[in-house]
């Protein structure tokens, strides 16, 4: 199984060492806390852009699968960002640069609290959104991911999946520059702000076991986030009208995640049942248990 899951990803040979070290003892340490739990298990996976987010959650998926015969799924806060016509509103009604996805404010969290409600009962019969980024807009019904039998273990992962709200003094003094020259007044951080405290924590109470994949800094992120960008270039090298970013364009969009990403470097530690520190390469420096 390993060794045709590192080819299908195009994963160096070095990752092997990862899975023995540290992905499959945690895989085996949730499904301990899954056998206990007597119920459907809900893993939390906090990491900033390009941490290795997706290839951790994909790994340990089909390694719970295949070693334990369990129904997993992998859901992502991304595929849970709203239509560009509905940021496009937002932004015109509450500050511009809601017209771009990515913080808290920019998803349909609605609908995922639906979702995770009809998985935490175990019900079939529905679908989960899949996002395009390439054309930076949600996928056609078709190709979202059918639930058809119950599920058991749901591995839900997002950049600031589990990062806490800040306070009002956090808030005061911009962080980098797109807040400096377009947040002035404070109108978007504190709205998106609003939106972590008020309609994603709650949600954070129904996930049973937190991971955070912790940069060692966010200078990392704009470079992770480049290689990401560049694979999803490859995969949609014919597509018309494509909404992947340049260089530059990378550059500013991770401003739009600097302030989140950092404070989830400050405090996610505190609640997380596990953290994997990386080092630049994304390499693992170390596991943190807690217990």
């Amino acid at each position: 199984m390993l060794s045709t899951f590192i080819k299908q990803h195009n994963l160096p040979e070095e990752f092997e060492q990862t899975v023995e070290e540290y992905y499959q003892p945690l895989a085996d340490r949730i499904f301990s806390q899954f056998k206990k739990n007597n119920g459907v298990y809900f893993v939390g996976i906090n990491g900033c852009q390009g941490s290795g987010k997706s290839t951790f959650t994909d790994y340990i998926a089909e390694y719970l699968t295949t070693a334990y015969q369990l129904n997993v799924i992998v859901m992502s806060l991304d595929d849970f960002y709203l239509t560009s016509e509905k940021r496009q509103q937002l932004a015109e009604s509450v500050h511009p640069l809601l017209a771009t996805r990515g913080v808290p404010g920019t998803h349909d969290i609605s609908a995922l609290d639906q979702i995770i409600t009809q998985l935490a009962e175990q019900k079939i019969g529905f679908s989960i959104p899949r996002f395009n980024k390439a054309t930076d807009e949600p996928y056609s019904e078709e190709k979202w991911l059918k639930v058809e039998k119950p599920v058991d273990i749901i591995l839900l992962e997002g950049w600031c999946w589990g990062v806490k709200s800040q306070t009002d003094e956090q808030l005061k003094s911009p962080i980098n520059e797109l807040e400096l020259q377009h947040d002035k007044e404070g109108k978007w951080r504190n709205y998106v702000n609003q939106q972590l405290k008020n309609t994603y924590e709650p949600l954070y109470e129904k996930m049973n076991f937190w991971l955070s994949l912790q940069a060692p800094s966010f200078d990392c992120v704009y470079k992770w986030r480049l290689e990401q960008e560049e694979k999803l270039k490859v995969r949609n090298e014919n597509l018309a009208n494509s909404k992947i970013m340049s260089p530059e364009e990378v550059l500013n969009f991770t401003q739009y995640f600097q302030r989140l990403s950092v404070q989830a470097c400050n405090t996610i530690s505190k609640s997380a049942d596990a953290i994997f520190y990386l080092e630049n390469n994304r390499h693992i420096r170390q596991l943190s248990l807690k217990g």
